[in-house]
């Protein structure tokens, strides 16, 4: 039996795939093992960005298991779940999602503790489990402040399935492109974070995440505070302004 996650590392990358085609279902064992190795990568001082994606190209992730959302099931299974995206979201590298087809469920939620969201056209969003008589706890909590109150009531209460372009258009996606342009802009991507100082991007991810639960007088105030504290204090904010002034392309030290 194949492994239900695999991990690639490329100097400062690392790519975890949910590996169970063609719909990757997240049951309880690929959730723990997922929490484990966002735990792991979470560790890695050297890790810069983690790029998230499903195996197969027809799914990102259908959801969690339908049979582990009984009753005596259920609490586990919420547990592990909850605990592994916030290991995911605790993670001082940068994340992106890459999503390719269906992205339901349980799967949104996990695209949804992501920094960043790479979808194909053709890719499809949804929470639909209003029609299993329950609802999401987590995207019940996190959407509001993700896609507004509006956007969050539509999708939970009437389980609907959205297009990659309306995703877009609620801010849920960052990106969206053709299947034929994904591994290019990806690519793109990749280069564009990695090719930054390790060390400016952890902290800007810090000042963003810092931004999410807080007002903006008190978000202002401790990125602020970070930008003075810890920013200014790295050799590679004084090289990056030198190299500016220079005229010459930076030689970044990550930290």
């Amino acid at each position: 039996m194949s492994e239900s996650i695999l991990i690639e590392r490329q100097g400062r990358r690392a790519t975890v795939s949910i590996n169970r085609p063609p719909l990757n279902i997240l049951d309880l064992s690929t959730i723990a093992k997922l929490g484990g190795w966002f735990t792991e990568l979470g560790e890695d001082a050297e890790l810069q960005l983690l790029v998230l994606r499903g195996s197969g190209g027809k799914a990102f992730s259908a959801g969690v298991a339908v049979e582990d959302h009984t009753p005596e099931r259920v609490p586990g299974m919420l547990r592990e779940f909850h605990s592994t995206i916030r290991s995911l979201q605790d993670m001082p590298a940068v994340t992106l999602a890459v999503v390719e087809g269906h992205c339901l469920g349980g799967g949104m939620e996990l695209a949804a503790g992501c920094d960043l969201i790479l979808a194909t056209d053709d890719s499809r969003f949804g929470q639909p489990e209003i029609k299993l008589g329950c609802y999401p706890p987590l995207a019940a909590a996190l959407y509001p402040s993700l896609l507004g109150s509006q956007h969050t009531a539509d999708l939970l209460l009437t389980g609907r399935t959205l297009s990659c372009r309306e995703a877009t258009e609620m801010g849920f996606v960052g990106r969206r492109v053709c299947r034929e342009e994904l591994t290019s802009t990806l690519e793109d991507l990749v280069d564009g974070i990695t090719g930054q100082s390790l060390a400016v991007t952890r902290l800007t991810k810090r000042a963003i995440r810092l931004a999410r639960n807080l007002p903006y007088s008190e978000a202002l105030a401790r990125s602020e505070e970070l930008y003075l504290e810890e920013l200014i204090q790295t050799e590679d904010m004084h090289e990056g302004l030198a190299a500016f002034m220079e005229k010459r392309q930076p030689e970044w030290k990550h930290r």
